[in-house]
């Protein structure tokens, strides 16, 4: 697996986010809602990702959750490192305890060209991209804030 639990729910987060006009903000319970992420898991991942300067959190009225930066600026990079995910680049999809380049499992160089993938691709993707998904491939709206 590439990527883990926590990095999917923090990627659904903010592809919720990233549809809010005028940088308008989200309770963390219409984010859970929104996402399908649970709603005590959503807390932690959101506190991460207001520490990493991804987000922004405001409490009372008129507050809650809202994007940090410009949709552009924000990698999936970004998201992954904030919430502590990278593939290993030591995991052995094999299962051996240690397999590299003078050691390799019988899996070694289809699985290395698979994590190199993917770290160019979470590096060059951005939230902005997430706006320009085709329609059915877009995930369902955010709700409209009630803050």
């Amino acid at each position: 697996m590439l990527v883990s639990p926590t990095a999917e729910y923090a990627l659904r987060a903010l592809s919720c986010l990233v549809r809010l006009p005028d940088k308008s903000g989200l309770r963390s319970s219409d984010i859970a809602r929104a996402s399908g992420v649970p709603p005590a898991y959503l807390q932690k991942i959101l506190r991460r990702l207001v520490e990493a300067e991804l987000l922004d959190s405001k409490k009372g009225h008129g507050g809650g959750f809202r994007l940090a930066k410009d949709p552009r600026r924000i990698r999936f990079q970004d998201v992954l490192e904030a919430v502590e995910v990278d593939p290993d680049p030591r995991a052995c999809a094999f299962g051996w305890a240690r397999c590299d380049s003078a050691k390799p499992c019988p899996l070694h160089p289809a699985y290395t060209e698979l994590k190199e993938s993917f770290r160019e691709w979470a590096s060059r993707m951005t939230l902005a991209d997430v706006l320009d998904l085709p329609p059915r491939l877009r995930p369902a709206r955010a709700p409209r804030s009630v803050i």
